[in-house]
């Protein structure tokens, strides 16, 4: 079913922000809770939570933190962390991109979760932001515990660096890259520091590259939405990880559980939303946010409220 409606979001508790970490493969994820009034001052029943999954190169304080906010203003334990060799988290080599590691840190940050006493580990969801938007739905897909699926600007890691956000790149674009993480695996086993691949272009580049590519420069680059610690570089190992990985390989897996997928109207990326949703099986939900596009829904209220309403929605229905 496709929607697109807003609803006013009404505040209804008190937020309480805790540090934490977990393991996943071995390797120290630095997370926050973000924990309601309603559920510290429960005395016998669980709550339901919701593991908030950032988009690639971002930080838990980033969107993520911001979705894990105003859930949690609506009575959800939320949960954001760290990716792997990214942020706070530990891991080396720094910056890079495993999209294997990023599916188990997902799965990890629900058992987390499940050690909660405040937590009913039968009512856990997961929300996924662009590139988490396909982690998730790979962590889903295998991972019954998580009885809930969302994702705002979803996209698949493989996907954007293969055809571009907009789907239209050169083949030859993503063979360039393979072969220069070709050769940095025999530089590495020379015992040779692994080479990096800058994220982001220079602001006359972005803008050179059109309305998507700048806008995403704005958020990550700018005061708009800059965090010192998101990742400015990937490692030229990534790439080959990244090749063939392929976020909606296994989405019908989800189904009987529930998934929801919500895009901007002007997203450059709403094709991969479209692939993944298309694949899906019932139950599922698509909504169109009227004139967002992929980076709006990371930080722009006026396209943040209808979708958290709906988000409010869904997990309160299907977390029941």
């Amino acid at each position: 079913m496709e929607t697109n409606n807003c609803i006013s979001v009404t505040r209804q508790s008190e937020v309480t922000l805790n540090k934490a970490d977990f393991f996943s493969n071995g390797i120290k994820i630095a997370a926050i809770i973000y924990m309601p009034s309603s559920a510290l001052t429960a005395t016998y029943k669980t709550s339901p939570a919701i593991v908030v999954s950032h988009p690639g190169t971002g930080v838990k304080e980033q969107t993520a933190g911001l979705y894990a906010q105003l859930l949690a203003e609506q009575g959800f334990i939320a949960l954001t962390f760290d990716a792997a060799y990214q942020g706070e988290s530990e891991g080396l080599p720094r910056g890079l991109e495993d999209p294997a590691q990023r599916v188990e840190d997902i799965k990890c940050a629900v058992s987390f979760l499940g050690t909660l006493p405040q937590v009913d580990t039968d009512r856990i969801g997961v929300l996924g932001i662009c590139a988490s938007g396909g982690y998730g739905i790979m962590a889903a897909a295998a991972d019954q515990r998580i009885k809930a699926i969302a994702t705002v600007s979803a996209a698949d890691i493989a996907r954007q660096f293969k055809k571009g956000g907009n789907g239209n790149q050169d083949p030859q674009v993503f063979q360039h890259l393979l072969s220069l993480a070709a050769a940095d695996r025999f530089e590495e086993a020379k015992g040779n520091q692994p080479r990096v691949l800058p994220v982001f272009p220079t602001e006359e580049q972005a803008k050179a590259m059109g309305a998507h590519v700048y806008e995403g420069w704005q958020y990550y680059c700018t005061n708009r939405g800059q965090h010192p610690r998101s990742a400015k570089v990937l490692t030229l190992s990534s790439i080959d990880r990244i090749a063939t990985f392929d976020a909606f390989a296994f989405v019908n897996l989800i189904a009987p559980r529930p998934l929801l997928m919500i895009v901007g109207s002007k997203a450059e990326t709403m094709w991969m939303t479209k692939e993944a949703y298309a694949a899906a099986l019932q139950p599922k939900e698509l909504m169109i946010i009227e004139g967002a596009s992929h980076v709006a829904l990371y930080d722009k209220m006026e396209f943040i409220e209808p979708a958290l309403s709906k988000l409010v929605d869904f997990f309160t229905v299907n977390l029941k």
